[in-house]
């Protein structure tokens, strides 16, 4: 690969599966990650999802930063509405208290739940508008000390402990033009969900993206990453056959039917709808799905598409092994 490696995992729950197995997973494919020498180990933030384990990314952070030893490890991300920056501020800055320079804060505007959900979550908060989400993270950069101290306290009456001088590396997440065009302007690293996201959308974000970077107290050119959803197999016919318990998961989720991964027999055995094929074609032709050949020729022209400056892998698969193998089979080389 021309550029660096990372990894995103959403702790995949499978069918039959406990959430001590699911998260047990996440820390060992961390741990295979840190040994093949990928650059980062990201988390993200879901609610409500049986198919995912991952409602609390500082948790977990805190669990596989323990677990490795070289690997940054981050949130890819946390979705900022659902909090106070200063919570957020003092648990990132607990982290890197703890674990020094390896922890990275990406923050998201999405909800990562349903609207019945998030409500629970923001219990007590007003509804957010697009202009909170820019404020939300300026107060968390005067917080951590990035910026200086902002008009209300931020950073001055009011201090994260830890927090202040505990700065994670802080990134804005997207998929769309709005955080493109927001981290931009603040000069902030920025990656793009293609794995979720993938199509037209995805090269205008990365141009909206670098038209729009200003310097900033971060950074002084942009940075940019790419997701991409993965799965290595012996031949392209394989990996499509690997893809189908992830890709009915989606569609059923996509629906408004979340569950939990189904099996790969189950998978195979469902009867699937024309919606449902069409997904999994779409899947099959937008992603690192197939041959190790076919997997690193289309992250190359993703990464000619785009100019990204990382590609982060999100791997697929019915079982651990499998996507232990995908990042084994793609591992960054001396």
């Amino acid at each position: 690969m021309s550029v660096p490696l990372s990894v995103l995992d959403l702790a995949s729950v499978a069918e039959g599966m406990t959430h001590s197995e699911a998260l047990a997973d996440t820390l060992s494919l961390a741990r295979t990650a840190d040994e093949l020498g990928y650059r980062r180990f990201w988390v993200a933030e879901h609610h409500g999802m049986p198919g995912v384990a991952s409602s609390s990314p500082p948790v977990l952070i805190g669990a596989i930063a323990a677990a490795t030893k070289r690997i940054r490890v981050g949130s890819g991300g946390v979705m900022l509405p659902n909090h106070s920056s200063l919570i957020v501020a003092e648990q990132f800055g607990t982290l890197v208290a703890l674990h020094g320079d390896r922890i990275d804060l990406g923050l998201g505007r999405a909800p990562g739940t349903d609207p019945v959900t998030t409500a629970a979550v923001r219990r007590g908060a007003t509804r957010e508008t697009v202009e909170d989400f820019p404020d939300q993270v300026l107060e968390l950069l005067a917080y951590f000390g990035t910026i200086p101290p902002l008009a209300g306290g931020q950073g001055s009456r009011i201090l994260a402990i830890p927090g202040l001088g505990d700065a994670p590396q802080l990134w804005l997440l997207g998929s769309s033009d709005f955080s493109a065009r927001l981290a931009g302007m603040m000069g902030l690293p920025f990656a793009f969900a293609h794995h979720f996201a993938g199509g037209r959308n995805t090269p205008i974000a990365f141009e909206v993206y670098r038209g729009s970077f200003t310097p900033s107290a971060v950074m002084q050119e942009p940075h940019a990453a790419v997701a991409v959803a993965a799965i290595v197999a012996e031949s392209d016919a394989e990996a499509r056959r690997l893809m189908l318990p992830n890709a009915l998961a989606m569609a059923r989720l996509r629906s408004g039917r979340p569950g939990r991964t189904p099996t790969l027999e189950q998978a195979e055995a469902h009867d699937w709808s024309g919606p449902e094929l069409a997904y999994l074609d779409d899947r099959i032709g937008t992603q690192g799905i197939g041959s190790l050949e076919t997997v690193t020729g289309r992250i190359a022209s993703l990464v000619e598409e785009t100019g990204a400056n990382e590609v982060i892998v999100v791997p697929q698969g019915p079982d651990l092994g499998t996507r232990q193998r995908t990042l084994t089979a793609l591992a960054p080389r001396a």
